[in-house]
């Protein structure tokens, strides 16, 4: 490295220091990535934060520009954590040039932040299936998308069989043999589960994921999460509340 690199990358940081200028927290980012594996599209609702808000770095001086440079970043680092979770090398970087090529096209802000929005829940869907279509049938793995797909209301079981043209006793059959769980006990797991990670990386109220997962009522989330979780919801938070790095000094 030359001497006027290494000057020039001194005096950057010296500045940045100045500026008070802090990165993204790495923890809430590396969640985020995690999440989007997992295949767990809510999880990555509270984690993704909007390219270039608080804490992205500057590499251009030309916003939209600066903006597509941290898009391709974070398509290539999503590809990259999506394959080492099981996505092929091709799907991976083809999704990523797809996405990339999408942003390029694009004349404004607005239009690359709506991409990066369906780049991120794209992946986070094609994990859903990598993870599920080794383990279960095309049915049952549609299955478990609609369920996911509609954890903010009242799944019935009619209604998820209506979906896959299916008859709801056959669906029943075939779910409980395929999970070894009920269909209706699945989504009630599902739904604690989900207002776990939210009571744990969210700022979301009990009564808030009670109301956002479809609950009937606050007693009856109550004992869901129970039921699932073997504490209540305020327990379970005070036990494992994610700390908020990004409002530390």
């Amino acid at each position: 490295m030359s001497d006027y690199t290494e000057k020039y990358i001194s005096s950057h940081l010296f500045l940045k220091r100045e500026e008070g200028f802090e990165h993204a927290p790495f923890d809430r980012e590396i969640a985020c990535y995690e999440s989007i594996c997992s295949g767990n599209i809510e999880l990555v609702k509270v984690f993704a934060t909007p390219l270039c808000s608080e804490g992205y770095g500057i590499l251009s001086k030309d916003p939209l520009r600066n903006l597509k440079y941290h898009f391709a970043i974070s398509a290539a680092l999503i590809a990259r954590f999506c394959i080492n979770s099981g996505m092929t090398l091709e799907e991976a970087y083809n999704l990523s040039d797809i996405y990339i090529m999408k942003s390029d096209e694009c004349r404004t802000e607005a239009e690359v932040h709506a991409v990066h929005q369906e780049m991120i829940e794209g992946y986070t869907r094609h994990m859903r299936r990598v993870r599920n279509s080794g383990i279960y049938s095309k049915q049952i793995v549609r299955a478990l998308d609609y369920i996911s797909d509609h954890l903010h209301g009242k799944i019935m079981i009619e209604d998820a069989a209506a979906y896959l043209k299916i008859s709801p006793a056959y669906l029943s059959r075939l779910f409980k043999a395929e999970t070894g769980i009920a269909f209706s006990n699945y989504v009630s797991k599902t739904k604690a589960e989900e207002a776990a990670n939210l009571l744990t990386f969210s700022e979301y109220t009990d009564s808030e994921i009670s109301n956002l997962l479809g609950f009937s009522s606050q007693s009856y989330f109550i004992k869901i999460f129970k039921k699932y979780l073997g504490v209540t919801p305020k327990e379970y938070k005070k036990r494992y509340k994610f700390p908020d790095f990004s409002k530390e000094k």
